[in-house]
């Protein structure tokens, strides 16, 4: 069944007229999406066709009638879809006539209620009041044959579902068999009565009672004997990076870092992944950011919960001194959970959320914001948040539940970005003197503006980007701690989001960089100190002569787990390197170059894996027919004749990260797959130069396993 254009119809006594946002008859999807006759939801004592979040709803009721039947006076109330034209009727005359921007379409395992407005709201609106019958059809009936309709007599068209409510509460067409009837319901004299704290009726199309959790309970053995096998199975798998932070099994795309915070002296991190329940936000803690204790899930998508899903926040300190996430809320808007706990484990929702829902197409709302990938904080006695988005706009507040829109973020925008870049994932903090705001825009990764936060506006002054063409650098999020070092994370997509979920796994984020500004105002970005914590059989050499094209190899430096650090005097060479993850017949390399001349770092990503089925594409999340295929990421970076190259590299696994003179940063995902592709080979070209020194590092895994 695909259900689209139908008919909603009950013949109704309301049992009061002050009633709010109950249900008379709904199709619900199970994935919170519904259309349903609903009694005064948004304005008082009149029908609506209620739908997610208002999407097919008209929210200006004003011409409509105003109920006026006592109780035991039962009126026809119908709802027709056909395409995108919504109709709405009370004893068969049209009351309202409008236009969706696109109608939901229902499938065979949808599900109908009656009371409860759709399955998974969490307020406690219920209809109350009787119905004498209730239909559903397949197509959009006529205003005539509404019109002609009689409660408890068939029609000339067959239902696809008829409760006449003559034996019980039976769907007599067969199409929704199973009923689950909870709360104050009762059927007496052919009528259903609803009544009491919770009346609600659900049926089902399956002989089986409906559950958020789809997947079979497993049992402790079972369980048991699952993990150990998974264990095993990434301990030997050769991609899965070691002391980076990798999701703990299981789908991740997205993997936003999200919510970070600094909190009863403890790092805490969440990220997005997915299970059974849709997206949920994962949740773990650590002392000095490289040990990671998981906790339970943060936040997800509950039944009676607005939101379908928990897509990018970020998490700031109340005025109350509570944790306080801001969060997308999927299907709903932007969100609020605060927690005021040590380990921050339990988090409580706002019952307002969302605090500003999705605009719907077409409202003067939509033309100026789009409620999506929220940033919030504190300024005094006011709240202040981004909406992120192709239009990112900024809201205040000095309640967490009541918010207004304030204008655009950005004063203006810069000469590189290009056109249709949104600014999605934002953070904004002081560094500095100045404001640094940190985002992305879906086609391009991750990118940042330095420049100031004046007037309730963000003015920008300089944009550089921390990912190229053939990189995945996405969604950054930062934190300030207890040193006062503001510490940022990213996800590094892998192969332009196409995560590798046959080895069970996804998701992994950059080492936590330090990021500052020096003296004209330029990012200076460095690894944390605590990653020395990690080095072990240490390796020094001084003096090392790279002779114009002659590569040089050390003894006993190679490996997949490492960090190496090079001071270069450049001479006269236009162009220093190294490659890494070198097989021994030169089937696999990654070269990493320096280019004086052409003021770049490159990664070549050529030969970087033997895999075929490894390709790098030059677009994050954009489909890929709009994407084009590239062999080498290309970052700005200038060397000054006055100053040495002081390159840090760590190297582990299927991920490197490359940082400049603490200036630039460049992060690539690389695969080689042979089982002796672990040789690291140095070089210069256009001229000779000279490592003055190099120190090398075994590094200790922190992951689990």
């Amino acid at each position: 069944m695909e259900l689209a254009d139908k008919t909603l119809v009950a013949w109704v006594s309301p049992a009061d007229l002050e009633q709010h946002g109950g249900s008379v008859l709904t199709l619900d999807d199970k994935q919170s999406h519904f259309d349903g006759i609903i009694f005064g939801e948004l304005t008082p004592a009149k029908w609506m066709a209620g739908s997610d979040v208002w999407r097919r709803s008209q929210k200006e009721q004003g011409p409509y009638p105003t109920e006026t039947a006592a109780p035991g006076t039962f009126v026809q109330v119908a709802i027709t879809y056909e395409g995108k034209r919504v109709s709405l009727y009370r004893e068969g005359a049209c009351f309202a006539t409008y236009e969706v921007d696109e109608p939901l379409v229902f499938g065979d395992d949808c599900m109908v209620m009656f009371g409860k407005r759709h399955y998974d709201t969490g307020d406690a609106a219920r209809f109350r009041g009787a119905i004498e019958d209730a239909r559903i059809y397949d197509r959009a009936l006529t205003a005539e044959e509404i019109a002609a309709l009689r409660p408890n007599e068939a029609s000339a068209t067959e239902p696809l579902a008829w409760w006449t409510f003559e034996e019980g509460i039976t769907d007599v067409m067969g199409r929704f068999p199973e009923t689950i009837v909870r709360g104050g319901v009762t059927v007496a004299d052919g009528k259903m009565v609803l009544q009491g704290e919770d009346p609600t009726v659900i049926a089902l199309a399956e002989e089986a009672v409906y559950t958020a959790a789809r997947q079979p309970a497993l049992t402790v053995p079972a369980m048991v004997a699952g993990q150990r096998q998974l264990r095993e199975k990434f301990l030997a798998d050769r991609q899965r990076p070691a002391y980076h932070f990798v999701s703990p099994e299981g789908a991740c795309v997205p993997f936003d870092a999200n919510g970070a915070i600094y909190w009863h002296g403890r790092y805490h991190l969440f990220y997005i992944f997915q299970d059974e329940r849709g997206h949920c936000w994962g949740h773990v803690s650590s002392k000095d950011m490289l040990h990671w204790r998981w906790h339970t899930t943060g936040l997800y998508p509950a039944p009676g919960n607005f939101d379908r899903g928990i897509f990018s926040g970020n998490c700031f300190v109340n005025k109350e001194g509570e944790a306080t996430i801001l969060y997308h809320g999927i299907g709903a808007g932007n969100c609020i959970a605060t927690c005021a706990e040590p380990t921050l484990d339990h988090w409580r929702k706002l019952a307002s959320n969302p605090i500003i829902a999705i605009p719907a197409a077409g409202t003067p709302e939509a033309s100026l914001y789009s409620s999506w990938d929220p940033h919030g904080w504190v300024e005094g006695d006011t709240y202040y948040a981004i909406f992120g988005g192709g239009k990112p706009t900024v809201f205040k507040a000095t309640k967490l539940d009541d918010w207004s829109y304030v204008g655009p973020l950005l004063a203006h925008d810069m000469p590189d970005v290009e056109p249709g870049e949104d600014v999605s994932c934002p953070d904004l903090f002081p560094i500095g003197d100045k404001y640094m705001l940190m985002g992305i825009s879906h086609n391009k990764g991750a990118r940042y503006y330095i420049g100031e936060w004046r007037n309730e506006q963000f003015h920008p002054e300089y944009h550089a980007r921390m990912n190229w063409d053939g990189g995945y650098t996405f969604a950054p999020e930062t934190l300030v701690d207890d040193q006062g070092r503001r510490i940022m994370w990213a996800w590094v997509m892998d192969r332009a989001g196409q995560e590798p979920m046959h080895e069970g796994w996804s998701g992994i984020m950059t080492l936590p960089r330090v990021l500052s500004l020096d003296r004209n105002t330029r990012l200076r970005i460095e690894p944390i100190q605590e990653l020395e914590s990690l080095r072990g059989n240490p390796r020094r050499y001084t003096e090392v002569a790279l002779a114009d094209g002659l590569p040089v190899s050390l003894n006993g430096l190679w490996g997949d787990c490492l960090e190496i650090r090079l001071r270069v005097r450049a001479g006269d060479a236009q162009r220093i390197g190294l490659k890494v993850r070198c097989a021994p017949d030169g089937s696999e390399e990654t070269p990493i170059v320096v280019d004086r001349a052409a003021n770049t770092i490159r990664v070549e990503l050529a030969k970087s894996s033997a895999d075929p089925f490894v390709v790098y594409h030059a677009r994050c999340l954009t489909p890929l027919e709009h994407n084009y295929t590239v062999t080498e990421q290309v970052a700005p970076f200038t060397l000054t004749d006055a100053e040495e190259l002081d390159l840090r590299l760590f190297l582990d696994r299927s991920i490197v990260e490359i940082y400049a003179n603490a200036r630039q940063c460049v992060t690539q995902r690389i695969y080689p797959r042979g089982k002796d592709s672990f040789g690291i080979v140095f070089f210069a070209e256009g001229g000779d130069a000279t490592i003055t020194v190099l120190e090398a590092w075994d590094m200790a895994p922190t992951v689990p396993w």
